[in-house]
């Protein structure tokens, strides 16, 4: 680094780190009667939420948590998971979101790897729990978390439950200071092959995410803006990358908040109508589900402004969803980058065009976010041209990406080499300054010594009238090596009359199009009645190459 004249520090000032408890402060003045509601049980306001996650701090603290030591929750989203985003870092120690999906084998590989003191666990996970509690190496104890009781059968030692916990504490809690680039949270990523990977984030990491994604969200002309008027429902769950980092965001600036617990299509739906909710973002098999749920038949969508992530948004699901009125737009990043790098808003010159003009922007990876350098670049690590044709791996740097895997330093030094953040990605800029994600290296099929983007096939056959959900995938082909598969889940009217002879008709016009080489064509489309999905919702390709492999 470039030596330069620094600040001479007084000792009397403060030393202002950022930390998570600062972005509490705020609402709690501009908006102490602003509410956040779960499901159909619990409504408080955020002069209430303010005061809880000053027990749950004090909670900790009595049954011995220290600064340093690891909390673990398993809950669905709920109030209580938004009182543990903020008092268990707040108070020093590391919260530990753990994906309530995982195999048993899994499980206790995250609990012992982060090594946990404390687990809070809703009743409805005691079963996986007392699958590995033999196998504990540091758990000390274990909290309930219950909607309905105090207590439960189980053969887990329960120290207590979560609320009666907190019903004994003082209201207020002297949160410390502490260095800002000290761990708040740690979670496992299960999207490669072999065992999950930890991966960690400071404060400073996520007060600076909060910052990017509210001057993304919020200050830039768009079609999308968000502002404390806004009726916030995250639709992802709170264990993955902090619900995308978006409940600190809204708690900052004080929007009413609605959890809805386990994700059930009709609950959903109605907590929106109820709510009169504005905000979501979700993967796309979410969205699909909502949108072909009997629930949502009769359901007034409109102005329900959506970000898609997780997966790519296909041309297909867009436009089904802005039929319905939905203002939906694509988001991207990953566990590793806490996780917003990019989002699709439209530019102030793109919001006159009509929808069919705007989905071609709507759908891509997006813009960068402030402070967020994306770069795509070459085998050699040289950045390629923003010319919507130079295509080259993703690399990223901003100031809130992991600085590695958790007890892992070798699969960090890959993650890092060079400097820059590696996605794994591929793709290209346009010159409208718009990253396009082509495919995941791990999933582009190579074919005759060509690479096919599996993304984009996808992107077509969504677009068919009779495509519920499709999937495409490289399959071994003797004489050339790989060549595409694609599974299809019909809607249910044309589950009885669509052929693959048909689909393959339909990917011919976009070979005649010069869209796609005629070996983009698969050689192989299934009519399937579902296709496997990941324990975060995304198609799980791993899975589907292994099985028609």
């Amino acid at each position: 680094m470039v030596a330069t004249k620094k600040i001479p520090p007084t000792p009397s000032a403060y030393a202002y780190q950022l930390l998570i408890k600062h972005l509490l402060p705020t609402p709690l003045i501009v908006a102490p009667d602003q509410e956040i509601v779960y499901r159909d049980s619990v409504r408080y306001t955020y002069a209430e939420f303010g005061r809880r996650v000053a027990r749950l701090a004090n909670a900790m603290a009595h049954i011995g948590v220290k600064p340093g030591d690891t909390v673990a929750v398993m809950d669905w989203d709920s109030h209580r998971y938004l009182e543990c985003f903020f008092a268990i870092p707040m108070m020093g120690a590391v919260l530990h979101t753990i994906n309530i999906r995982l195999t048993p084998e899994q499980l206790i590989y995250t609990i012992n790897h982060a090594e946990d003191d404390v687990i809070l666990v809703n009743k409805e996970f005691l079963p996986l729990l007392e699958s590995v509690k033999d196998r504990f190496e540091t758990v000390k104890k274990i909290v309930l978390i219950s909607d309905d009781a105090p207590e439960a059968e189980t053969r887990l030692a329960i120290e207590t439950e979560y609320e009666a916990l907190l019903a004994g504490q003082n209201d207020t809690c002297a949160f410390p200071d502490f260095d800002e680039d000290s761990i708040a949270t740690t979670f496992y990523t299960t999207g490669t092959t072999g065992l999950p990977k930890g991966v960690f984030f400071s404060h400073r990491q996520l007060v600076l995410h909060t910052y990017a994604i509210m001057a993304n969200y919020s200050a830039f002309k768009s079609h999308a803006n968000l502002t404390s008027a806004d009726v916030y429902m995250p639709i992802t769950p709170m264990f993955h990358v902090h619900a995308w980092g978006v409940p600190y965001l809204m708690t900052l600036i004080g929007a009413k908040q609605v959890y809805p617990g386990r994700y059930e299509p009709e609950l959903l739906l109605r907590l929106h109508a109820r709510e009169k909710v504005t905000f979501s973002h979700c993967v796309p098999t979410i969205l699909h589900m909502l949108l072909t749920s009997p629930a949502a038949k009769d359901a007034d969508l409109a102005g329900w402004k959506v970000i898609i992530g997780g997966a790519a948004l296909s041309k297909g699901l867009a436009q089904a969803a802005l039929a319905r009125g939905i203002n939906v737009y694509a988001g991207y990043g990953m566990s590793e980058t806490c996780p917003v790098l990019t989002v699709a808003n439209l530019k102030p010159h793109m919001l006159d065009w009509d929808v069919a003009r705007q989905l071609g922007v709507r759908v891509r990876t997006g813009l960068p976010v402030p402070n967020a350098y994306v770069e795509v670049v070459d085998p050699e690590g040289n950045p390629l041209p923003h010319d919507g044709v130079s295509t080259g791996e993703v690399v990223v740097r901003t100031p809130w990406l992991t600085q590695g895997y958790l007890k892992d330093p070798d699969k960090s030094e890959q993650l890092w080499a060079g400097g820059w953040l590696h996605t794994g990605d591929i793709g290209f800029f346009d010159s409208q300054g718009y990253l396009q994600v082509t495919d995941r290296l791990k999933d582009v099929i190579k074919t005759g010594g060509e690479w096919v983007s599996s993304l984009e096939l996808e992107d077509i056959i969504s677009q068919h009238p009779a495509v519920s959900e499709a999937a495409v995938i490289g399959v071994p082909d003797e004489k050339w090596g790989e060549t595409p598969m694609a599974l299809v889940v019909p809607k249910p009217a044309y589950t009885q009359t669509l052929t693959e002879e048909e689909l393959k008709g339909f990917y011919q016009r976009f070979v005649d199009e010069g869209i796609i080489p005629k070996y983009g064509i698969p050689k192989r489309i299934l009519i399937v009645d579902a296709i496997a999905k990941t324990s975060v919702g995304k198609l799980n390709k791993r899975e589907l190459r292994k099985h028609y492999s």
